[in-house]
């Protein structure tokens, strides 16, 4: 899509100028793609479990993962977790500063502190110094849900004023310290709170923002409510890494998140599948297809668009904007479009091998072209 701006600039989104930090190698910030994030749900002393999750997530594009360190079976095993991880591993730090120091020293790629719950500025000294130490990145996590005592006794309950300000107060305390390799977020579970408090944060730091509706919920629900609030704010231009946060399996987040990003053009990975919901017109059993395909077409990485739509009223239209596309029309078959132009009529029953095999053919000619333009 980032492509077509210049003829279509409504699609146009201007990013905030934000300063570029680095989460072991990979950048957050600044001109950098942004990053998909999850959190693993295993017993973080269990290794093996960790580690078998964190590579299912990856696999499914995570591009960071966070994993808990509540106690120091959890910060011991860390060491192993993060040996084995294809992606940087920040730690989750809460209560117990300690826990940060051992996470840095076991090889973390950033730690997460909740300023509500880590203790006092002497404590939080002690962490940036073992960061430094170690290399380490550091996440603000201000949470509506944690917010410090004299906030919440200043403004009297959880507002987009007292997080902004939690936020900040940090901030400082990190720049005192001289230490700027920082992002931070400013969670809630309610959209308007979430919205409002990182909008106020965009306008007075050039810190790396961290995107996320907390406890969002299930898996519907929570994914409704994040494309609400994490669309609003990343189609404004703000955010630089996202998570979003469900009741479901960790590679179910990174599949929303990414489909988040892909509907608004600021990420493309994998086949983005445009279908219709189906109705009496279709040709075909478009739920059953669209389902199928999802799990067969899983393997593939390329960023590509594929329309399955069940008539000829908007079938034909949508395959002019697709790599590939398949209508429905009558007498038990329908018309499969390549590269935005009609190429043959397929029976419905050979619909699904056919249309995976003209994906990976597809698939393999746009990364040649993308290898062809690298090395030129």
């Amino acid at each position: 899509m980032s492509s077509l701006h210049s003829i279509r600039p409504w699609r146009q989104i201007d990013r905030r100028k934000s300063r570029q930090i680095m989460v072991g190698n990979v950048p957050v910030g600044g001109d950098a793609p942004i990053t998909v994030q999850t959190m693993t749900n295993t017993d973080s002393s269990d290794v093996a479990a960790t580690v078998a999750q964190v590579q299912a997530c990856a696999e499914a594009g995570a591009d960071i993962v966070r994993v808990s360190t509540p106690d120091e079976s959890s910060t011991k095993a860390l060491r192993e977790v993060v040996k084995e991880s294809p992606v940087p591993i920040v730690a989750d730090i809460h209560f117990h500063y300690k826990r940060a120091i051992e996470a840095a020293e076991a090889g973390a790629a950033c730690l997460r502190i909740n300023p509500g719950n880590i203790g006092d500025a002497t404590r939080v000294r002690e962490v940036i110094k073992a960061a430094k130490d170690h290399g380490c990145s550091i996440r603000i996590g201000v949470n509506a849900g944690s917010l410090e005592k004299h906030l919440l006794d200043k403004y009297a309950e959880p507002c987009p004023e007292a997080m902004i300000e939690s936020g900040m107060d940090h901030i400082r305390i990190l720049q005192d310290n001289d230490f700027h390799e920082f992002k931070i977020s400013c969670k809630a579970s309610d959209v308007f709170l979430a919205a409002a408090a990182y909008q106020g944060l965009a306008e007075i730091t050039d810190a790396p923002i961290h995107l996320g509706i907390t406890e969002a919920g299930g898996l519907t629900s929570g994914t409704i409510k994040s494309a609400i609030g994490l669309g609003n704010l990343l189609w404004s231009g703000i955010g630089d890494t996202i998570r979003v946060s469900l009741s479901a399996d960790p590679v179910e987040e990174v599949k929303v998140g990414y489909e988040i990003l892909k509907s608004l053009g600021l990420r493309h990975r994998g086949v983005n599948i445009i279908s219709c919901p189906s109705c009496a017109r279709q040709g075909f059993d478009v739920i059953k297809t669209v389902e199928a395909l999802e799990k067969r077409l899983e393997h593939i990485k390329t960023p590509m668009s594929l329309s399955i739509i069940g008539c000829v009223v908007n079938g034909p239209g949508e395959a002019l904007m697709t790599d590939v596309g398949f209508t429905g029309g009558g007498a038990g078959s329908g018309m499969v479009y390549l590269a935005g132009k009609q190429s043959h009529k397929l029976s419905n029953d050979q619909m699904v091998e056919h249309i995976v095999e003209q994906v990976e053919k597809r698939a393999s000619l746009i990364e040649a072209e993308m290898a062809a333009e690298a090395a030129e």
